[in-house]
């Protein structure tokens, strides 16, 4: 069992109330560990405590704290295989993708936001006077548990890097590697209060740091329609926010693309963490034309697939993240049989034996008004959409509510302008990766704000102009 208290100023403590969230793995549900159910006096001691850190933390050097962050990144390298281990028991991740899809990219945020912090100009003159770039002071972190470590790196390292105190509130289904992360930032030197975390549900301690008048900005990741929730409530005291929300993500296929490469990707995307992943391709628009022929390398792609126990090392997919989640994902599966799509790969999952696996499903002949074309299933589940026109291809593509990312294969130069005409945060051509480098977040109801690059660091300070001669 893996057990955890709260960690605030820089100690482990009890919380207030005497209720426990129990975390299950979700391949065998069994439970593999607790955290304390937090409460209201909770929050306030954890917000108090960062509150006090602030002017010191914020007074530090950027070099200084960029040290620290560059160690953090060095501790979690030495560590990485005891992550890996918890990721995958609180997820359900095959092991062997853990490191690759969730470690990874923590451990290079480190590095590269220690970077930005020692070299940001903080400060330049303008005509009239100067302007500035000061950090907010305290920051309500809220996780999701699809990816339960790299989530909380995208806002934890260049909150605390710009000179930031975290309160961190990460999911209840996947709270012990952000636990871990706490003893990896006290090993690494950071001060009492700089970093401070909450276990609990999100109705009651997300809802009380979105309301917390101490809290001077919350971001947060999650469902749009939650996302809506913690973010009025954090307006109506006006804080900033930053929501990084839901996804329809669509991939265009062109008719000159290489189809089996375009197949590759669109699986891969969509089956690997389970599909649950909120910037998933999990529309994939074929020409009309070159369905069958498309149909067949998907058919082809999803049968290297394994689904099986996440540490049985020739596994790919595990289960779903919880019993809710096998449920809502079985629901979308019949609905798009009832609505008349076509099963390509897969069937609607059974009875729940021992974890909550969902064989990877590829539905076609879907047309973009079924239900599985307009909300996110957050599962493997995967809706091929045939067009006849490139226009026509582009017009299903934005018609969503929803403008996380995308991706075009096809010819360069026409898959570079295909892409600039989808309304979406990110657009990947042929292939290409996501870059930290590069802001990540959504148009539409795909979220405020970004992460990652300059302007992830440039969230997390505050704008100041001052006037002199």
């Amino acid at each position: 069992m893996i057990n955890y208290d709260l960690y605030i100023d820089g100690k482990w403590m009890a919380s207030t109330g005497s209720s426990r969230i129990e975390v299950e793995d979700p391949a065998t549900r069994q439970v593999i560990g607790s955290v304390p159910r937090g409460t209201k006096e909770d929050v306030d001691k954890a917000v108090a405590a960062a509150k006090k850190a602030f002017p010191e933390w914020s007074r530090t050097s950027a070099k200084e704290r960029g040290r620290i962050l560059r160690k953090v990144g060095d501790l979690m390298e030495q560590r990485k295989t005891d992550f890996a281990r918890v990721i995958s028991l609180e997820l359900g991740m095959p092991i062997r993708h853990v490191e690759k899809w969730h470690l990874k990219s923590s451990i290079r945020e480190a590095v590269y936001f220690a970077h930005m912090a020692e070299n940001f100009e903080y400060e330049y003159e303008a005509e009239g006077g100067w302007v500035r770039r000061e950090p907010f002071g305290v920051i309500a972190g809220l996780t999701p548990w699809n990816y339960p470590m790299e989530q909380i790196t995208m806002k934890l390292f260049p909150a605390i890097a710009a000179g930031n105190c975290v309160v961190l509130k990460p999911s209840q289904a996947t709270p012990l590697c952000a636990c871990m992360l706490a003893n990896i930032f006290e090993d690494a030197g950071l001060p009492p209060g700089v970093f401070n975390i909450v276990t609990g549900a999100g109705g009651e301690v997300g809802n009380c740091l979105a309301l917390h008048r101490d809290v001077d900005m919350l971001t947060f990741t999650g469902s749009t329609s939650a996302g809506k929730e913690v973010g009025a409530l954090a307006l109506s005291t006006v804080k900033k926010i930053t929501l990084e929300l839901g996804g329809k993500s669509p991939l265009i296929v062109l008719p000159d693309a290489d189809f089996r490469a375009a197949a590759e990707e669109a699986v891969y995307s969509v089956f690997m963490n389970t599909g649950q992943t909120c910037c998933a391709y999990t529309r994939m628009l074929v020409p009309r034309k070159n369905k069958e022929e498309i149909e067949s390398f998907l058919a082809e792609e999803a049968g290297r697939y394994k689904v099986g126990a996440p540490s049985d090392p020739d596994s790919d997919i595990g289960p779903l993240i919880s019993k809710r989640a096998f449920e809502r994902v079985k629901g979308y599966i019949e609905k798009g049989i009832e609505e008349g799509a076509r099963m390509l790969v897969g069937e609607v999952p059974g009875e729940i034996k021992k974890g909550y696996y969902v064989k990877p499903v590829i539905f076609t002949d879907v047309t973009n008004d079924m239900t599985i074309a307009r909300e996110e299933i957050f599962g493997p589940v995967l809706s091929v959409i045939s067009y006849d026109t490139v226009e026509e291809a582009v017009e299903i593509a934005n018609d969503t509510p929803y403008g996380l990312d995308s991706a075009v294969y096809g010819p360069a130069e026409e898959a570079y302008e295909v892409g600039c005409r989808i309304r979406a945060g990110g657009v990947h051509i042929n292939g290409a990766d996501a870059h930290i480098t590069c802001p990540f977040g959504g148009y539409k109801e795909s979220g405020l704000g970004r992460e990652g690059g300059t302007f992830g660091f440039e969230e997390y300070l505050e704008v100041k102009s001052v006037f002199g001669k």
